[in-house]
C-alpha cells in the first residue's frame, strides 16, 4: 500500500494521521473503522465480484466508500496495519453456530504483535468486539462489548468466547489472503451461505447501539438494548443505504427471501 493510499484510507475512517504504534493507537484504528465502515454483504445481491486483492479491496472500501464482510474487511485492514508498520498475522477460524462449527476458513480474524504484547483484532465479525483484545490471554477482559476468554483446544486450536458464549475457533498457522478464496466463494455462491439469504448493512451508532439494514427491514437497538424495527419501501431502501451507512447505490441489492415469499 502506498502512502497516498495509506492517506486515503486514514481519511475514510476519519482519522487525519497514523496514531502510534501502541496499544492505544491500534485501538484508535480498529474504533474508528468499526464505527465507519459497515458490514455489509451488498455485492452478492448486486451481483458483483467479490474479489480479495488489494487494489479491489482499496477501489471498494475507499474509492467507492462501500462496506464489506470478514475476508475484504480484515484484508483490506490487515494491508493498512502492515502499511504502518505493524506485525500482522492472518488467522483462519470456524465460527460457532447452532449448528456446530462452520467450515475450515469460515472467517478471518487478525493477530497484531506489539513489543508490548500479541492482540486479536477483528473489524468483520459485525456486532463483536469494539477494540483489540490480548491475544490468548489467561485471564478475563473486559470489553465494550463483553467479557472475552479463550480456551485451547486439544489439538491446539483457541475457543474465543464472548461472556461465555463460544464466538469462533482459530487456527494459530499463519495464512495468506488467497487461502480464504475458495471458502469465500461458497459463501458467496452456496445457498447454504448464511449470506446468500439475503441482503444485510449493519454499523455501530454514535450513542452505542447499532444500526442495521435487512432487506427492507430497518432494525435500531439502542445501547440500553431498546430494539425497534420499521419496514421501508424500495426508495426509503435505497436512502438508508445512503444516510445511515455512507453507501450510494443505483438499485436495490436482490432480495432472494422476498422472492420466495412471493411465490
Amino acid at each position: 500500500m502506498d502512502p497516498q493510499r495509506v492517506v486515503a484510507y486514514l481519511d475514510r475512517i476519519g482519522l487525519a494521521a497514523p496514531p502510534p504504534p501502541d496499544p492505544d493507537g491500534l485501538r484508535l484504528l480498529v474504533t474508528a473503522h468499526l464505527r465507519t465502515v459497515p458490514f455489509e454483504n451488498l455485492s452478492i445481491h448486486l451481483a458483483e465480484p467479490v474479489r480479495l486483492d488489494e487494489d479491489a479491496l482499496h477501489d471498494k472500501l475507499v474509492t467507492r466508500r462501500r462496506g464489506r464482510f470478514c475476508y475484504e474487511l480484515g484484508g483490506a485492514f490487515a494491508a493498512l496495519l502492515r502499511a504502518l508498520g505493524l506485525e500482522v498475522t492472518l488467522l483462519g477460524a470456524r465460527v460457532h453456530g447452532a449448528g456446530g462449527l462452520g467450515p475450515p476458513f469460515d472467517h478471518l480474524a487478525l493477530r497484531v504483535d506489539l513489543p508490548e504484547g500479541a492482540w486479536l483484532v477483528d473489524v468483520g465479525f459485525g456486532r463483536f468486539l469494539a477494540g483489540p483484545v490480548p491475544f490468548a490471554a489467561a485471564t478475563a477482559f473486559a470489553d465494550p462489548e463483553g467479557t472475552v476468554t479463550w480456551d485451547e483446544t486439544a489439538r491446539g486450536d483457541l475457543d474465543v468466547l464472548l461472556d461465555g458464549r463460544p464466538q469462533y475457533r482459530l487456527e494459530t498457522r499463519p495464512r495468506a489472503l488467497e487461502d480464504f478464496g475458495p471458502t469465500c466463494w461458497w459463501q458467496c455462491t452456496s445457498p447454504d451461505s448464511h449470506f446468500t439469504k439475503g441482503p444485510v448493512c449493519s454499523l455501530p451508532t454514535a450513542d452505542g447501539g447499532r444500526v442495521s439494514l435487512a432487506g427492507s427491514a430497518l432494525v435500531t437497538t439502542a445501547a440500553d438494548g431498546t430494539r425497534t424495527e420499521e419496514t421501508l419501501d424500495p426508495q426509503q431502501v435505497l436512502e438508508a443505504y445512503r444516510t445511515c451507512f455512507g453507501i450510494v447505490l443505483d438499485r436495490l441489492p436482490a432480495d432472494p427471501s422476498q422472492s420466495t415469499a412471493s411465490t
